[in-house]
């Protein structure tokens, strides 16, 4: 039996999904706004949630990271009257199980339920079962935990992975753990920064060389593919890479095979690949600007890690994990934050991420001295400059809202004023479509492209009458 959240403003829907889940021992409960959802999510432990996308106080997609933020951390269904392709692909990327459209057919919506259960049950099952090394690696947000669970994969395999994520967000922390936890710990780590190898000599730095090769080689030099032979070699922003040498190295992936600038015979190395980057590779192969079939070969398993931002339940664990060590280094006492420091560091958006975060906490105990607590004026003049300029904006902001919700019989706020207009446009092309389809309801859902949920809905929003249908449709 699991527990199940529906969040969508069709009160008939809820009613029909709750009655077909509760046949199948579910303990339902649903909301017809995101607010009361929220407030439930937050309130009881549920497994799955079923959200919608259009609701009367918000966009479920936008609050989807937060849903997924609460105490059981529940798997998301989104479930929509109408499909938007780039609301699938924004779904999937923030945590979503699935993506459905809504259909007259409940077993549509409820048949993706066994599976999603399923899913979550081994998934709790592997973190009650692994042991996972994890220095350094700070966070228990779902988003982190998602991570770590991919690491714990990753860990237990021998294939490639790809690790993408904005700068600073600890790609190379979650490489080692990958190797701390494999069979390959014993064997070396190999780091290679792909932005910064000289176009010239890259051949010779991975693939290394033998004496006479070229100008100033006056002895033969093992590369790096070579020393991570039974380890792991890392292509830190892979993204670098020169195109030049793509094509050699994806054979080198496929044969573990290589050989050396100016060498006759092939080597070779039982290396196993984790790549790291910051950029877009599939615009980059857009671009003709990485190889697609490398791009296939390196991303096995992709872990995509969350800026700081985005995991804002971390950074207060974060920044106490790195004063306590840099207070062990430096010998100085234990310090505390003040109420205004940690909101302060919940405040900023930390575009510089964790490695921002780690050299604003230096920095802040550089300033403190002796003193025993924390306080805002301890943070770099930089962050307090963007946060003093984000509190002047919010009370700009804040004063028009109230300018704008004074009462005024002549100017209304905007987004009602478009509301009532879109209200009116609806209505009236809802009137004409009945009209023209003598309110045959499978000619209105061709001639409109909509569900027949969706026209339903619709229908009853505006209270129009929509129920003749053919017999066929009976």
């Amino acid at each position: 039996m699991a527990n199940i959240l529906i969040i969508d403003d069709d009160e008939e829907i809820c009613k029909v999904l709750t009655w077909s889940m509760k046949r199948m021992n579910h303990e339902v409960s649903y909301a017809l706004t995101l607010k009361d959802g929220l407030n439930e999510n937050f309130s009881k432990l549920f497994d799955v949630v079923f959200l919608d996308v259009d609701l009367p106080d918000g966009n479920g997609l936008e609050m989807l990271p937060r849903i997924k933020e609460s105490p059981s951390s529940p798997e998301v269904i989104i479930i929509t009257g109408q499909g938007d392709p780039d609301g699938a692909e924004l779904a999937v990327k923030s945590g979503a199980w699935d993506y459905l459209q809504k259909s007259p057919s409940v077993e549509s919506l409820t048949l993706p339920l066994g599976r999603v259960l399923k899913y979550r049950e081994e998934k709790l099952a592997r973190q009650h079962q692994r042991t996972l090394s994890r220095e350094e690696i700070i966070g228990n947000s779902p988003m982190m935990k998602e991570c770590l669970d991919l690491v714990f994969q990753a860990a237990n395999t021998d294939t490639s992975v790809l690790i993408t994520g904005e700068t600073g967000t600890g790609k190379e922390l979650f490489a080692r753990a990958i190797h701390k936890n494999s069979s390959r710990y014993n064997n070396n780590f190999v780091v290679v920064d792909c932005s910064t190898l000289p176009e010239t000599l890259v051949e010779s730095i991975l693939f290394g060389h033998v004496k006479g090769a070229f100008t100033g080689a006056d002895k033969a030099q093992q590369g790096l593919i070579s020393q991570a032979d039974g380890g792991i070699l890392f292509l830190d922003e892979v993204g670098e890479l020169p195109i030049a040498i793509q094509k050699a190295f994806l054979r080198i992936l496929q044969e573990h095979r290589f050989r050396p600038v100016g060498g006759k015979a092939e080597s070779k190395s039982n290396f196993r690949l984790i790549a790291a980057t910051h950029r877009d590779l599939e615009g980059m192969v857009q671009d003709e600007q990485f190889r697609l079939d490398l791009l296939y070969r390196i991303r096995s398993i992709t872990i995509a890690l969350p800026p700081l931002r985005k995991r804002t339940a971390d950074i207060l664990e974060t920044a106490m994990y790195y004063m306590a060590r840099h207070c062990d280094r430096y010998g100085a006492g234990t310090k505390g934050f003040s109420p205004e420091f940690i909101e302060a560091l919940l405040s900023y958006n930390w575009p510089g991420n964790v490695r921002e975060l780690i050299n604003c906490i230096e920095s802040a105990l550089s300033e403190v001295g002796k003193e025993p607590v924390l306080i805002p004026r301890h943070l770099p003049t930089q962050i307090r400059v963007k946060l003093a300029r984000k509190s002047v904006s919010n009370q700009a902001i804040s004063g028009a809202e109230k300018n704008l919700a004074s009462p005024d019989p002549v100017l209304d706020r905007f987004k009602n004023f478009k509301d009532s207009i879109v209200m009116k446009a609806e209505k009236q092309y809802l009137q004409k479509l009945m009209k023209l389809t003598r309110h045959n309801i499978k000619d209105a859902c061709r001639i409109a492209d909509l569900s027949r949920a969706r026209l339903y809905a619709l229908l009853k929003k505006h209270s129009l009458s929509g129920t003749k249908e053919n017999q066929e449709d009976i």
